[in-house]
C-alpha cells in the first residue's frame, strides 16, 4: 500500500476532506476498552513485533526491546501503555480495504491483453500523459514495460486504484505489485461519472456495479474508465512472498484483520490501536497501525486492511461505521500528551 491504501469505496465516490483542529487527549483505563478482556492479544503481539523494530523514538524502541521477550501479551500491553483517546469534532469512521488479486500472465497471450506498465523514466521527472493518452495512442508500447498482461481492463484500474496487488499465473504461481509511480494528472471518480450522468443513485455504485456495467457496454466503459485522467504504474515486489501481506507504508508485510491505515499526523505509525467498530458487524480489536492512506485523515479514522482477493474486497467495500479507536501509547508518552497529568 504504501501511501496508497484509500479505501475503494472512497476512492470511487469522493476524495478526503481537511482534518479538524482542536485535537484532545484522554486517558483510559484497560477497563473502559468493550472487549478488551477477550480479545487474541498474542496474535497482537505478534503483529505488532512485526514494525515495531523500524520505530524510531527511543521510548518505542524500548517497548519494542521488552516485548520481543513476553510470554503474556496482555500483560506486556496493560503493564507499559496506557490507553489514548485522540480525537477531535469530526465523529470516528471505519473503512475497509483490501489486496486486490488478478489473473494475468507474463507474456501477452490469449485473454491476456492488458498490461500492467513499469514507471516510464520521463514520468518520474514531469507530468505524463493522460490515461486517454496512453491507451489511445499505445505510448508505451514497444518500450519493454510490460510487468504483466491482465486478463481484464476493469481489474487493472481497480489495481491502479488501490495501488498493489497480487497477480495468478496460468501455471500457479503468483506475482506482487507494488506502487510505482503515476502520471501527475488528478485522480476523477468514475462512480461519480455515473452518477452525473443519471445511470445510477450515489447508494447504488460499487465496484461490482461499475465492473458489470463496463462489461455490459466495453465501448462506454473504455471512456468512462478515461474519463479518470490519473494512470498508476507498478514495480515488481519480488521480496515479498506470495503467502505474506503486501508492504504497508512502514515497508513491512501487513496481517489481515489485524493491521489498519491511519493517519500518521495523529497516530504513530507501528502503535497498537484499540478499535471498536459499530455497525452490521461489530469488531473490538487489538489492531496495529502499519499502513496509511491518502483518504485517511483525522485521529479517529482508520481502513482496515481485510486481505487479498475478492471475498476479502467485497467485505471491505462493505465497511464504513461508526464507533471509536483508542492509540496505546507508552506510559510516559501517554502522560506528556494530557496536560496538567
Amino acid at each position: 500500500m504504501r501511501g496508497w491504501a484509500a479505501s475503494l469505496a472512497l476512492a470511487l465516490m469522493s476524495g478526503a476532506g481537511p482534518a479538524a483542529a482542536d485535537t484532545s487527549y484522554e486517558i483510559l483505563d484497560f477497563s473502559q476498552l468493550d472487549g478488551w478482556e477477550e480479545d487474541d492479544h498474542g496474535a497482537a503481539l505478534a503483529v505488532f513485533l512485526e514494525t515495531c523494530r523500524d520505530m524510531r523514538d527511543m521510548e518505542w524502541r524500548a517497548v519494542c526491546a521488552a516485548a520481543a521477550e513476553q510470554t503474556d501479551a496482555r500483560a506486556f500491553f496493560e503493564i507499559l501503555f496506557r490507553p489514548v483517546r485522540v480525537s477531535d469534532a469530526t465523529p470516528m469512521l471505519f473503512t475497509g480495504y483490501y489486496e486486490p488479486e488478478l489473473r494475468g500472465s507474463r507474456r501477452r497471450y490469449g485473454p491476456y491483453q492488458h498490461p500492467l506498465y513499469a514507471l516510464p523514466p520521463e514520468a518520474a521527472e514531469t507530468q505524463f500523459a493522460s490515461r486517454a493518452e496512453i491507451e489511445e495512442q499505445d505510448l508505451l508500447e514497444g518500450r519493454d514495460l510490460e510487468i504483466a498482461w491482465i486478463d481484464d481492463p476493469v481489474d487493472v484500474f481497480f489495481l491502479q486504484i488501490q495501488g498493489s496487488g497480487r497477480v495468478k499465473l496460468p501455471d500457479g504461481n503468483r506475482l506482487r505489485v507494488g506502487y510505482g509511480g503515476k502520471n501527475g494528472h488528478e485522480y476523477r471518480s468514475i462512480g461519480l461519472e455515473l452518477v452525473r450522468r443519471g445511470i445510477y443513485q450515489p447508494h447504488e455504485v460499487s465496484a461490482d456495479v461499475i465492473r458489470n456495467w463496463v462489461k455490459r457496454n466495453p465501448e462506454e466503459g473504455a471512456e468512462l474508465l478515461r474519463h479518470n485522467p490519473s494512470y498508476v504504474f507498478f514495480r515488481e515486489v519480488s521480496e515479498v512472498p506470495a503467502e505474506r501481506g503486501p508492504l504497508g507504508a512502514m515497508n513491512r508485510s501487513i496481517t489481515a484483520m489485524r493491521s489498519i491505515a491511519v493517519d500518521p499526523q495523529h497516530t504513530p505509525l507501528g502503535a497498537p490501536v484499540w478499535i471498536e467498530k459499530d455497525g452490521e458487524t461489530p469488531l473490538n480489536r487489538l489492531m496495529i497501525a502499519q499502513d496509511t492512506g491518502s483518504a485517511i485523515k483525522g485521529p479517529q479514522r482508520a481502513d482496515i486492511f481485510f486481505g487479498t482477493g475478492r471475498a476479502a474486497g467485497r467485505a471491505a467495500g462493505r465497511i464504513r461505521d461508526g464507533g471509536q479507536m483508542v492509540v496505546l501509547m507508552p506510559i510516559q508518552r501517554a502522560y506528556a500528551l494530557v496536560p496538567g497529568l
